[in-house]
């Protein structure tokens, strides 16, 4: 089958979970025989076209993790499109600005065009995604998130091709009862319009009925998956002998919980007082972080480490003993996985999809400070607890694939193409 995927993520371009998703997801598909075209934007890059550069999957640099995980042959039919594009991940309209004002000059032409507006820049790329649509050739359309609905939208109306729109988080998760009221109602229009929509846990699906009156036999819940590399084992390091160390790991903002994950910090080190707290990612609760950290008095047990990727990502991990994820609205939650995969004990919230297909986590709700502590307590304390942990979450995620993921996906397309 023939696949037009619109995303705004994808390796090495990454800000999130997104990328990562989209890679194990593609490669999978692709395995599986099927033929993907994706639609990303590039930030100020030369374009063979006014909106667009068509590059292949050999002028893609991949890790060496990537080499050796046997995706590299199935990655040759993928055909990366990038477009031209502000777009990033998890921008609001004053971040836009920043970015727009910072990074326009690359960009004159969409500059003189549209100006410093987030929407205006989703509505542009919506267009040249459309152009691509129209000259190509594909069965069914993937989209994912809401920044690429304008462009699914004409790709469906110029082609006549069913849509599926992947739903990885909301704007009801982003900013919680505080909705960008365009961004929501662009949510609603693509799942209103899409043909059938993809909810990465029972959680979104919840909360596309509830909040968005979408009728629930018109969503399917596929969960995320993470990849297996050699490169895990080139990163294992040696922990004994030196201080413990719990990390966080995600944007700083409110749906991540960062406030709980820096409250719970403090009363661990009442009780356990040689525990170092890394706080690795950035987002615009970082200076109040940094602020509370210092109100407390933990700073030389607090480390921030801002933006990571890639091989920085992957010796962080390493190096944890315990990793928190404390988020108030998760939609899913691939960085546990990834945790799990490096043989760390995971501690999570409640409020996250991957809490739905996880047994051998700890859990805790992201309010209850004390619970959090606790737990974090128990995992560093007692060594036979924390190696149990890991060696359960190992057994469970040789069942956690991108390619049981990618067979439930293709049978929606099918369903829906009559394919």
């Amino acid at each position: 089958m023939r696949i037009l995927m619109f995303g705004w993520e994808f390796p090495p371009r990454m800000s999130g979970g997104l990328g990562t998703a989209c890679y194990g997801m593609t490669a999978a598909l692709a395995g599986l025989g099927h033929r993907i075209t994706f639609v990303l934007p590039r930030d100020g890059e030369a374009s063979a076209a006014p909106f667009l550069d068509l590059v292949s999957t050999t002028g893609i640099p991949v890790s060496t993790a990537e080499r050796n995980d046997g995706t590299e042959a199935t990655l040759q039919r993928l055909t990366l499109r990038p477009l031209p594009s502000l777009l990033h991940p998890y921008l609001d309209a004053g971040a836009y600005r920043t970015l727009y004002l910072s990074e326009g000059k690359k960009f004159p032409l969409a500059a003189d065009v549209y100006g410093p507006d987030l929407i205006a820049e989703v509505i542009r790329y919506g267009r040249a995604g459309g152009l691509i649509a129209g000259a190509s050739i594909f069965d069914v359309i993937h989209a994912h998130d809401w920044m690429t609905i304008p462009a699914a939208l004409l790709a469906r109306q110029i082609s006549d091709r069913p849509l599926i729109l992947h739903i990885h988080s909301l704007e009801y998760d982003r900013s919680g009862e505080k909705v960008n009221e365009e961004i929501f109602a662009i949510e609603r229009e693509g799942m209103e319009k899409a043909d059938r929509i993809i909810a990465v846990s029972h959680r979104t699906k919840r909360m596309i009925t509830e909040q968005y009156a979408i009728p629930p036999e018109k969503i399917s819940v596929v969960y995320n998956a993470v990849s297996s590399t050699e490169a895990r084992q080139a990163y294992r390091t040696e922990k004994q002998g030196r201080r413990k160390m719990v990390l966080f790991l995600g944007r700083i903002t409110f749906q991540k919980g960062p406030d709980y994950f820096v409250e719970a910090a403090a009363q661990v080190l009442r009780v356990m007082p040689d525990v170092t707290f890394v706080m690795a990612g950035a987002g615009d609760m970082m200076r109040q972080m940094i602020e509370r950290v210092g109100e407390l008095g933990i700073g030389d047990r607090f480390h921030f480490t801002g933006f990571l990727q890639g091989e920085e990502i992957e010796r962080i991990f390493s190096l944890s003993d315990l990793y928190v994820m404390p988020s108030v609205s998760e939609p899913f939650g691939i960085s546990p996985l990834e945790a799990m995969s490096y043989d760390v004990p995971v501690i999570l919230s409640r409020q996250s999809g991957v809490s739905e297909i996880l047994k051998h986590a700890l859990k805790v709700d992201f309010w209850n400070v004390q619970d959090m502590a606790a737990k974090i307590i128990a995992v560093l304390k007692y060594p036979v607890l924390a190696g149990k942990l890991a060696e359960e979450a190992r057994e469970e995620l040789r069942k956690i694939r991108w390619e049981t993921a990618a067979e439930k996906i293709v049978e929606i397309y099918r369903e829906t193409t009559g394919k």
